[in-house]
């Protein structure tokens, strides 16, 4: 078997021992993003398996969606990431 090289670690362990790996992120290119993939993706950055610069680059992100996932996954946890809850875990607007 041959592994391909990269700059960077293979896998990484997360916070609750499980092992992330690049085998585990969503194929580049993806357009149907749920909740668990955001997550896959956010995770993967959180813990040094690809750069923040790489993950948007390969899933064509702007900043500020990506942003916006970590947000949600750090206040609410992986349920805010999905498309129909969105509503419930934004904050609301205060207007001046």
């Amino acid at each position: 078997m041959y592994l391909k090289k990269t700059s960077g670690p293979r896998s990484v362990t997360t916070a609750n021992g499980s092992i992330l790996s690049l085998a585990d992120l969503p194929p580049a290119g993806t357009v149907r993003w749920v909740a668990s993939r955001k997550a896959t993706v956010v995770r993967a950055v959180l813990y040094g398996l690809i750069s923040q610069n790489k993950a948007l680059d390969l899933y064509n992100l702007s900043v500020d969606e990506f942003q916006s996932w970590l947000q949600a996954l750090h206040d609410h946890g992986e349920t805010a990431l999905k498309t129909t809850q969105s509503q419930k875990y934004r904050q609301p607007k205060v207007y001046l």
